[in-house]
């Protein structure tokens, strides 16, 4: 072995802890293909490199970052560029393969598919067998080669969990010399430690998702809710964005439990999430969430102060129509309504309290919402003879004052009282 040679080994076993090290640091996907790909680029001396990921469901390939020299249209972190699978017939003959022991077109080491080259004249030392016989494999990956003014490419397909995920495409310009099979190699280790990374950042996203996730609805936990209010807050503080907490707490979940059981509660809270939800996704960027038991959230940033409560009128309506249940009691608080200064997440959470509190107090069939006068919806509250019942409020909320009953029978008192 020449010092040459040696050098190089040293230098690719080098790139290659580097790049294991610095894809264990991404934290997302989108860091970790952003790393994969330069990585790849400086290791393979690539003037360009993308990693791109395959669609099962669309057929198509979806480019998640290009890096290094981009011509016009390409994107660093491109919207939408993608390919149709059927264009690149060694991908699907790849991926159809997956699964079963490769064939005689596609090399492997330890079950990792081999990494092949293209160049913009033809076939070239590396390229897989199958793509060197038949001139329609080919075809593509040259043609855009040529527009693009790239001299040669190694692609290495990605797989993760047994399957196949996506390739990593590494390019040279035009007059720089030529990938060859040493160097085909040499990017599937790579794409081996790219799969690796990949995994990881899935892995800690499903990590991130259990911590700020309520596991029975599936909206976001109060976790979520508490690290989501104060960046909205900090933003409403630097930029005047409006920022609307809506408090929701569902009513006759206990009857329900005690008289149903708790399965059908859990029923209860499933199907009030879910209307949560669909409301909530009539307001961009609304995060709906349960906040525990029966109370529940919607926190937006952006939509104005009558959007949002004319959407959480809507939730209220929407809640009384359950089967089960006895609607929702629904408070909400803006800072595009006349609340006051809002410097801290807590005081737009206490705002959002106090009003479902009213609600709950008045069995309010709308929205309360803080900082807005005006008379309580009317709703017809008992009363048995002799003596007042107490509104179903928290916090010792007054008594509503009334006529007692006559004769052991219900009668009706229409509560109103300014917010």
């Amino acid at each position: 072995m020449g010092d040459g040679e040696r050098y190089d080994r040293d230098d690719r076993l080098r790139a290659v802890v580097e790049l294991a090290q610095a894809m264990a640091a991404t934290q997302a996907l989108s860091e970790a293909v952003e790393v994969a790909a330069e990585g790849a680029r400086i290791a393979l001396g690539g003037t360009f490199a993308a990693v791109s990921v395959w669609e099962r469901e669309r057929g198509r390939l979806r480019v998640l970052v290009n890096a290094g020299e981009r011509v016009a249209g390409e994107e660093r972190f491109p919207v939408d560029e993608s390919y149709p699978v059927n264009d690149y017939p060694e991908i699907t003959e790849f991926l159809h393969g997956m699964g079963a022991p490769p064939s005689d077109s596609w090399g492997s080491v330890g079950g990792q598919p081999q990494a092949w080259v293209e160049t913009a004249e033809g076939a070239a030392e590396g390229a897989a067998e199958g793509a060197a016989a038949g001139g329609a494999y080919r075809h593509q990956r040259v043609a855009d080669l040529r527009r693009r003014g790239r001299g040669c490419c190694v692609v290495a397909p990605i797989v993760l969990h047994g399957r196949a995920w996506g390739e990593l495409y590494v390019a040279r310009r035009v007059g720089a010399p030529v990938f060859g099979r040493t160097d085909a190699d040499f990017a599937t280790v790579l794409a081996a430690v790219t799969a690796s990374g990949i995994a990881q950042t899935e892995r800690l996203e499903e990590v991130r998702r259990l911590a700020f996730t309520d596991p029975l609805t599936g909206l976001a936990n109060r976790r979520a809710v508490d690290a989501r209010l104060d960046e909205a807050v900090e933003s409403h503080l630097a930029s005047g964005v409006v920022v609307s907490l809506v408090v929701c707490d569902l009513n006759g979940l206990k009857a329900v439990n005690d008289t149903l059981g708790h399965a059908v509660g859990d029923r209860l809270l499933e199907r009030f999430g879910s209307v949560l939800s669909v409301c909530g996704a009539q307001l961009p960027g609304a995060l709906a969430a349960r906040l525990g038991g029966d109370e529940f959230c919607l926190l937006t940033v952006g939509p104005t102060a009558d959007e949002v409560v004319r959407v959480a009128d809507e939730l209220c309506r929407r809640a009384g129509e359950l089967e089960l249940g006895e609607g929702v009691a629904c408070g909400v608080a803006s800072t595009g309504d006349p609340i006051g200064d809002v410097r801290s997440a807590r005081r737009l959470f206490r705002l959002a309290d106090a009003a479902q509190y009213r609600a709950k107090a008045a069995r309010s069939a709308k929205p309360v919402v803080a900082g807005r006068g005006g008379a309580w919806r009317t709703r017809w509250c008992g009363w048995r003879t002799g003596r007042r019942s107490r509104p179903p409020g928290r916090g010792g909320a007054a008594p509503l004052q009334g006529p007692a009953g006559v004769g052991g029978r219900r009668v009706g008192l229409r509560a109103s009282s300014a917010l």
